[in-house]
């Protein structure tokens, strides 16, 4: 059966801070996080963009996060206000509220998988089966 993997890579800059960490990463700091997101799929699928079954996901679709926040995404705002309740900020959580917020965004049966990085030598990937 085919199947077809799709990769984008960005950034966003945004502000945060660990609730209760003993540490740097306690008080108010940036970064500019580096998100990969790859979407795979044994089908192709059209877009709130374009209406032909042309592609696995749009990729202006898996790059919702780099917009404005306030237009959508999370570029420029302080991740603790703008994540919802019960997210921390940690990498491993932005990874996963991208995730899911991009699942929600991608047609039925595309797989995901999300990897964010705080540095240039640490990140972290989500996936769900």
């Amino acid at each position: 059966m085919p199947r077809w993997k799709v990769k984008t890579e960005f950034t966003f800059d945004s502000a945060h801070y660990i609730k209760d960490y003993d540490g740097p990463c306690g008080r108010i700091h940036g970064h500019t996080y580096r998100v990969r997101v790859e979407a795979t799929s044994e089908k192709l699928h059209a877009s709130e963009y374009c209406p032909h079954e042309v592609m696995v996901a749009d990729f202006r679709t898996l790059r919702w996060a780099k917009r404005d926040v306030t237009k959508g995404g999370l570029d420029h705002c302080l991740l603790n206000e703008a994540m919802p309740e019960g997210y921390e900020t940690t990498a491993e959580a932005i990874a996963q509220y991208i995730y899911e917020e991009t699942k929600r965004r991608v047609p039925q049966g595309v797989r995901l998988k999300v990897a964010v990085s705080e540095t240039p030598n640490s990140w972290v990937e989500y996936e769900d089966d």
